[in-house]
């Protein structure tokens, strides 16, 4: 064989040692893989799965329903005139603070006054009646007195000497005498009746001098005068009816108590009664209030299905202002000591609003199922009444795949029932 051809064979026995080479090489490699995922597949099947758990522990748990409102004032209204005429003066200017009959404005009526005038001359004119009546009485007694004496006197005559006197001028003389009391019982009518119309003078200047007490207008109660709507010069119609259209001097606040109008739906209106505390908070000033239920109306609105209820806030340093919003906590249920753990840890039956379920991590780090009956819930705890005890670990957050009896590595999370207020 020549040379050629060996190189030839020589060449591709080489060939043909590599190729094998490689697929043995390759063989190995895949045989080492199958080795190696065997191993973690034994090492994944043995590896104990870890959950974040919480602890049950005792708390203080109340239901708060959050309701919205605006502060009133305690009491707010226009002040009016009682009496037609101008402003003569106004003492008050926006944000005064006033007490009750404090002087407000003085309102000028000179007709008023000329009014006043007259019915204390009428008055006066009365009792120089009432005099001159007295004197009336006084003359006519004395006059009976003077008639009735000549009777008695000449009847004495007849009865002691019959025949002497006429009976003509006996009967004159009686005539006379009861005339003389006639015109005493007239004169005593006379004087009654201008008694009784000095009376009537007091009555009518009482009524003009209160009519002129008028036109000095005070506070009818302490507050913060909150608008003035006249000035000096103004003229004020009597507001005494709306169709007037009588035009107030100033708008009159009591803000140092301060009035929330709550519209407290039905489902809880039988928890609220009068007298309950409440806790206020305003928003704007970052600030906290202490309130009490005050009132309410006492029947539910069928628009809304709500029931008006009033909250009074003391407000002495009138830091809160009307128009201010204000959210009020109403507790409706409250369970103190109760045994209590994260709302993510139950598992709330579709058929009942009290019974549950819970997983729970015995003291062997083993997975059991309880069933559990509930009570107040509230934004992150619920309360546990029966088949959970205080310090138990339950399972929180995502429980698929999780089967009772499973060994697990508890992780204790921060959120603890005593977090709840």
């Amino acid at each position: 064989m020549n040379s050629p051809w060996k190189n030839f064979v020589k060449l591709q026995v080489l060939e043909r040692s590599s190729s094998i080479a490689v697929i043995l090489i390759l063989a190995a490699g895949a045989s080492s893989c199958g080795r190696t995922k065997s191993v973690e597949a034994r090492n994944a099947v043995v590896e104990i799965p870890t959950v974040a758990v919480a602890r049950a522990d005792t708390a203080d748990l109340s239901h708060v329903l959050v309701l919205t409102a605006e502060f009133k004032p305690y009491q707010e209204i226009d002040v009016m005139a009682k009496v037609s005429g101008y402003v003569k003066r106004i003492n008050v200017d926006i944000g005064d603070r006033v007490r009750q009959g404090q002087l407000l404005a003085v309102l000028e009526l000179p007709e008023m006054t000329d009014e006043v005038t007259k019915a204390k001359a009428s008055v006066q004119r009365s009792e120089a009646q009432v005099t001159q009546a007295q004197d009336e009485v006084r003359r006519a007694e004395s006059n009976h007195q003077m008639v009735h004496l000549s009777y008695e006197r000449l009847a004495g005559v007849v009865k002691t000497r019959p025949g002497l006197v006429a009976q003509q001028e006996v009967d004159d003389a009686q005539g006379k005498d009861l005339a003389s009391e006639a015109q005493v019982q007239a004169a005593k009518s006379s004087m009654a009746a201008a008694v009784q119309q000095v009376d009537v003078s007091k009555a009518e200047l009482g009524r003009f001098q209160t009519m002129f007490d008028y036109t000095n207008v005070t506070a009818p109660f302490s507050g913060v005068i909150t608008k003035r709507f006249a000035n000096t010069g103004s003229m004020i119609q009597a507001g005494t009816a709306s169709q007037t259209q009588a035009m107030p001097i100033v708008r009159l606040s009591d803000n140092t108590l301060m009035r929330l109008i709550l519209p407290v739906p039905e489902s809880a209106v039988p928890t609220i009664h009068v007298g309950q505390q409440v806790d206020v908070r305003v928003p704007t000033l970052n600030r906290t209030f202490p309130g009490k239920v005050a009132r309410s109306a006492g029947n539910i609105q069928m628009a809304t299905r709500t029931m008006e209820t009033e909250v009074d806030v003391q407000n002495p340093s009138l830091a809160l202002v009307p128009g201010m919003y204000a959210e009020v906590d109403l507790t409706l249920n409250r369970s103190n000591d109760a045994v209590a753990v994260p709302v993510s840890a139950v598992d709330m039956d579709a058929s009942s609003t009290s019974d549950g379920k819970v997983m729970v991590v015995t003291s062997e780090n083993r997975l059991a199922r309880r069933s559990i009956k509930t009570g107040v819930e509230t934004a992150n705890r619920i309360e546990i009444r029966s088949g959970l005890r205080d310090g138990e670990l339950v399972v929180i957050g995502n429980r698929a795949g999780l089967q009772p009896g499973t060994l697990v590595k508890p992780k204790l999370t921060s959120m603890s029932a005593k977090e709840e207020k």
